[in-house]
Parts: structure tokens; sequence; C-alpha cells
């Protein structure tokens, strides 16, 4: 089958690989139709993770099921599936909690595994024509018939938009709700949609993108140039000096002041400046436990100067974690069908296959308008 696959630092091609296969019993095969490039997959096409080389990339995944193990009972040949990032078994201790992210089974020795991604364990992504998806009956969410009329908004339940949700969930955020969010890629822009879904009365996403901060707006959100100035002062000057009382950090660990300067832990402490005391923060953006290839030497070790002192002067709260992506997969899937949510009006480009490695170098180098990339297999 053709794949895309790793070779080093910002060094991806379509390859010749083995033929995804059903492993075990409860193994699905499906035919990917489609499969995004998500901005976390750039952390590991620049290097900065130890994912192993020949690793299949790719873990926002959607296609049509084409085998079944002999073990599989709920899901069918022919059925079209949306695949959660996280897979999961289904009776772990944290699985059966509900937190499908941080599964105790598929990934030994670690808490969570992913398709095609750095330390989440040995499964390839979807980033190909076929792809094994363990634990078939609990991992696979089965779509409606409108499934290929809406493919573009329902592949974005495999990641992008629980994600943005679990930010929303993590910050708790409210109706009435003033709601902050760093960083306007999918990730921002799904917790811009979410956090409006919730009920928020004012919803304001910081970036400097301006193709970024113009979806802000089309989702009915309030954009925030931080280029054009300090963007906690714009923060507080829209809440009347208070501050808002939630915040989403959908950057992670690679943040980039308005100069061009890396530092990991701006957005973090400008939402403890930005957000209300006793006010709470989701972060969903990646952050890792080391980073060899940062800039200095906190970093390196995955930290950075945290501003303490203001998070518990002000009586702050914050969650944090990757998107346990069943919790809400299933319910946001049905908005979609209902014509509730429409996430995939993000999408900015759709390409084959065999355009991967552009696909990537062009998403990576934040060209104008590449906000949202889909391959199609």
């Amino acid at each position: 089958m053709r794949a895309l696959v790793y070779h080093g630092p910002k060094n991806v091609s379509v390859d010749d690989v083995p033929d995804a296969r059903i492993e075990r019993p409860t193994d699905a095969l499906v035919r990917i139709t489609t499969t995004n490039i998500c901005g976390s997959d750039l952390h590991m096409y620049e290097g900065r993770t130890d994912v192993e080389q020949g690793k299949v990339l790719g873990h926002e995944n959607l296609g049509e099921v084409i085998e079944v193990g002999a073990g599989v009972d709920r899901v069918k040949v022919g059925d079209m599936v949306c695949l959660p990032f996280n897979i999961g078994c289904g009776f772990c201790k944290n699985c059966e909690a509900g937190l499908t992210g941080f599964c105790l089974t598929a990934n030994p020795g670690s808490a969570g595994a992913a398709y095609g991604y750095a330390d989440m364990g040995p499964y390839n992504g979807g980033q190909a024509e076929l792809l094994r998806v363990p634990y078939a009956d609990w991992n696979a969410l089965v779509l409606p018939e409108d499934a290929r009329e809406k493919e573009n908004d329902y592949v974005m339940l495999s990641d992008i938009l629980p994600t943005g949700y679990h930010g929303t969930e993590l910050a708790q955020v409210g109706i009435g709700d003033s709601v902050a969010i760093w960083g306007a890629g999918p990730v921002g822009l799904m917790a811009a949609m979410s956090a409006r879904l919730r009920g928020a009365g004012q919803v304001l996403v910081v970036d400097r993108q301006p193709d970024r901060l113009k979806l802000v707006e089309a989702l009915d959100a309030t954009p925030i140039d931080d280029s054009a100035g300090d963007a906690v002062q714009q923060i507080l000057d829209a809440t009347r000096g208070e501050g808002v009382d939630r915040g989403v950090e959908a950057v992670g660990y690679q943040a980039h002041d308005h100069q061009g300067q890396e530092k990991p832990g701006m957005t973090i402490n400008s939402l403890i400046q930005a957000v209300r005391p006793t006010g709470r923060i989701g972060v969903v953006g990646v952050f890792v436990p080391e980073d060899p290839s940062a800039s200095d030497e906190l970093a390196k070790e995955g930290r950075f100067a945290f501003d303490f002192g203001t998070f518990f002067f002000k009586g702050q709260s914050m969650g944090t974690g990757q998107a346990n992506v069943k919790k809400y997969n299933r319910q946001l899937r049905n908005l979609i069908h209902r014509d509730k949510l429409n996430p995939g009006l993000i999408v900015s480009h759709e390409l084959n296959l065999d355009q991967a490695a552009e696909g990537y170098q062009r998403f990576d180098d934040r060209e104008d308008g590449w906000t949202k990339v889909l391959l199609h297999p």
C-alpha cells in the first residue's frame, strides 16, 4: 500500500509499504478515504520528537471498513467510520472511567496510545491507503448515512473537534462566560466553535496569522492580533479590565512571540494574566516531558518558568491533557448530522496522498491560506 513515511526532520515521502492487515480477532481493517495533517504532526515533521524513522504518520482518520476480525461484533464491513486518534482497549481502569486518552493496555508501560505518533505505541498511522484499527468495536465511531456528503465535517471528530471541545470542558466554560483562547490553529478554532456551543457570551481568540484571524470572525468570535499590541492588555480592555472567566491554551510547547522567538511558557503565563481571579484554564496544546531541540536548558527538560505566584494569588485552577475523544465524539457526530455544527468550514486544502509531502512543507511554513489540510488516499 502507499503511505506517508517519516525519514527524518522535514523529510517525509509517500512510499510503498507492507499492507496493513488484521492481526488480532478484535481488529478491523479500514480503507482510508480522508486523513488530515494535524498541527501536532508538525512536531514530528520538524524533528522535535523521538519518532522513529520509517513510521507511517497520521492520526486523524476516516474511511470504510473492508474487513473485520472474528471477534468484532458491532462494526460491519461497509460501515463508514471515524477513528479517535487515541486508541483505547475499553476495559482498563482509565477506559472504564471514560479516560480513553490514557488507556493502560494499548501502549504497555505508558498511559495512552495513538496512531502514527511518537511515544504512543507501535501503531502506524492512517496517512495511507489502509489502516489497522485495534479493539475496533470500542474505537470505531460508525457514521450515519450522510457520511460521504459530510466527510470533511465528520473527519474532524478524529481529533481537533473533540480536542477543542475538551479545552472548553477542562476550562468549564458555561452559559454567558467570557473566554480567551490562545491560538487560532485548527484546535483553537474548534475551541471557539465549542465555546459558542456551550453558551459563552464572549469569545476572544489570540493569533497573528491573517488567514486564521479571518476564520475566527467567521466563527462569530473576536480576533485578537498579538502582533498589533499586547494580547493580554487587549483582552483586559475588552472585558472592562476584569479579565475573562475562562481560558483555553491551544498552542503548546512551540509557542512563539510576535518577533518569532520560541517561548514555551508564554501562552500559559499570558492566560494567567488574562483570566480573572478564580477563573479556570484548560490546556490542550501539546507539551512534552523533554525537548532536546529546544532553545534553552529548561525547555530541553520539558520545563518553563511558570507564573505560579500570580496563579495562586488569583485563586485560579487548571485542567490539562489530551482529549478523551470517545467522551465527546458520538454527541458531536449527532450535532453534525443534524446540521448544528459544520467544523469542515476551516478546511483550506484537499490533496491526494501523493501530494502529502508538499502539504506538510507548506502547512509547516505557515503559508497564507494553509489552515487545514485534508488528504484523500
